[in-house]
């Protein structure tokens, strides 16, 4: 008997020290990173690894102006020795942390992956490691040749060290980046107010605030029973209306598969808290809009402190850009759905329950799309109203984007009657509410969707995306359209993607029942 547990023994001792040395690598490189880093441990990736699955759509959707792409081998020894240089300067410009985020997208991709082969060849890499420089989407389908008379790519000839590289981008675009530039405390960012073009930028942020809401929805276990409903409202608004395609279409995605991931009675009888964890498993893998886009710039959004503006900003644009977009008939809905949603979802306590209390007083539906957007330009103002008096006591404040009273006269002189209105407050300015809605349909419809004009995001007469575009970009087309289709022509869009989305749903006759405010 004790022959045989010596050999059991040492079978499991051997099984062990097999296992470690296979995952040696891995186990070492983690207690480094938790010790803070140290020699031999790898420094922290700034830089967006690329391969050719991925090549075009990271590079044709990035907001960034310019674009870097290293070519390199991961067994090339020179390689291994310029990572660290090449991401001393990714540092400044990628990822939530960027100092100068929304610039240079800088990526990598690995020539000594197979997948990779036909990519690097049709960059010519002759080299390792090889850089090249142009706008991201010169990149797009493209490749380069030593010998090309014309072309927007351009290989990068002194790079070899972090100093060099920068100081070669900085020749570039007349920029004065240093390595040891911290975060925020930008002296150029650009003046809400006196370029009202600027808006174009935000919808990057739109997204953005799209995608965070989105995670920090899934990361607090927030999608509950009593929420479950709240949240079916607010992504039916957003696939009708929201102002970027592939927000519509990631949200669209998660629509339709809802009632299959998260049926209604998944969190009966005594597993609640396991149906929680997994809706959050489940949806955790949509991308609600779009896959593989480095997020963390916020482009319109961004303060000049790291802890002002960014996440509430864009959130604020996402619903006045919804407000401006619905028809008549979906006023009472997009109300409800946006104050239920920030009710349930909104996890900033005072925010929240200040919110609720403005959707509170409204005491009669919403008839007119024009009666919600101004109702919630009005409660933007008094919220702004209440943050200026508290930013001021305790110096909050961000000191180049104060909160001021919406939309300024720099902006907006005929919403503001000339026969001497006050300044202070929202409340004591003798608006022209006419020139306010037109000014809101501009500036959150027609300017914040003009950038995507350009790369081809709406349709090519420039209209909003229909129900038939819609379908289109999903792949959740699962039964004939011909019935959907039919009820877009004879009713608003919103109602005819609401059939739409019921008709998807394997006939569960899930039918969400509008409640008032009182039961948010």
């Amino acid at each position: 008997m004790s022959v045989v547990y010596w050999i059991l023994i040492l079978n499991l001792w051997i099984l062990k020290a097999t296992s470690l040395q296979a995952g040696s690598r891995t186990v070492l490189r983690d207690i480094g990173s938790n010790n803070g880093g140290g020699a031999g441990t790898d420094p922290k990736d700034y830089a967006v690894e690329l391969n050719i699955t991925n090549f075009d759509e990271v590079l044709k959707d990035t907001p960034a102006t310019y674009a870097i792409v290293e070519f390199f081998a991961h067994w090339c020894p020179a390689c291994r020795n310029y990572k660290p240089h090449y991401e001393k300067v990714a540092r400044l410009f990628n990822g939530p942390e960027a100092v100068h985020p929304g610039i240079i997208l800088m990526t990598r991709v690995d020539c000594a992956l197979k997948i990779n082969t036909k990519l690097c060849d049709k960059f010519s890499v002759g080299h390792y490691p090889m850089l090249f420089w142009a706008p991201p989407t010169k990149f797009v389908s493209a490749g380069w040749e030593p010998n090309q008379a014309k072309s927007e790519i351009r290989l990068i000839d002194d790079g070899r060290t972090a100093e060099r590289l920068l100081n070669w981008i900085n020749k570039q675009i007349g920029s004065s980046y240093g390595l040891d530039d911290e975060k925020f405390e930008n002296e150029h960012l650009p003046s809400n107010i006196s370029d009202p073009g600027q808006i174009a930028r935000a919808i990057y942020d739109v997204e953005e605030a799209t995608t965070t809401a989105f995670d920090i929805i899934l990361v607090h276990k927030m999608i509950k029973s009593e929420t479950r409903a709240s949240l079916i409202k607010y992504l039916q608004l957003l696939v009708a209306h929201h102002p970027s395609r592939r927000c519509r279409k990631g949200s669209a995605e998660v629509l339709v598969n809802f009632d299959d991931l998260c049926p209604p009675d998944m969190w009966s009888s005594d597993r609640h808290e396991v149906a929680t964890n997994n809706v959050k498993e489940v949806l955790s893998n949509f991308q609600i809009c779009g896959k593989e886009v480095p997020r963390g710039y916020w482009m319109f959004c961004r303060g000049s402190k790291n802890y002002t503006r960014g996440f509430s900003c864009g959130l604020w644009v996402l619903m006045h850009s919804l407000s401006v977009r619905i028809e008549d008939g979906e006023s009472q809905f997009a109300f409800t759905a946006i104050c239920d949603f920030i009710h349930n979802f909104f996890i900033c306590e005072e925010c929240r329950q200040h919110f609720y209390e403005m959707c509170s007083r409204v005491t009669s539906p919403f008839s007119k799309a024009r009666d919600f957007a101004l109702w919630l330009w009005s409660a933007h103002n008094e919220v702004n109203e209440r943050l200026i008096k508290e930013e001021a006591s305790l110096e909050t404040a961000d000191p180049k984007f104060p909160k001021i009273i919406w939309p300024p006269k720099q902006l907006c002189p005929s919403c503001y009657h000339p026969r001497g209105s006050k300044d202070k407050g929202s409340s004591q300015i003798e608006w022209d509410q006419d020139e306010v809605f037109k000014f809101l349909i501009s500036y959150y419809g027609n300017t914040l969707v003009s950038l995507y004009k350009e790369k081809g995001f709406l349709a090519e007469d420039g209209t909003k995306a229909t129900l038939d575009d819609l379908v289109a970009s999903t792949n959740a087309v699962v039964v004939p359209l011909g019935a959907a289709l039919a009820i877009a022509l004879a009713s608003c869009a919103f109602g005819a993607l609401a059939c739409y989305w019921r008709s998807q749903q394997k006939n569960r006759k899930y039918y969400h029942q509008l409640h008032s405010l009182k039961n948010i």
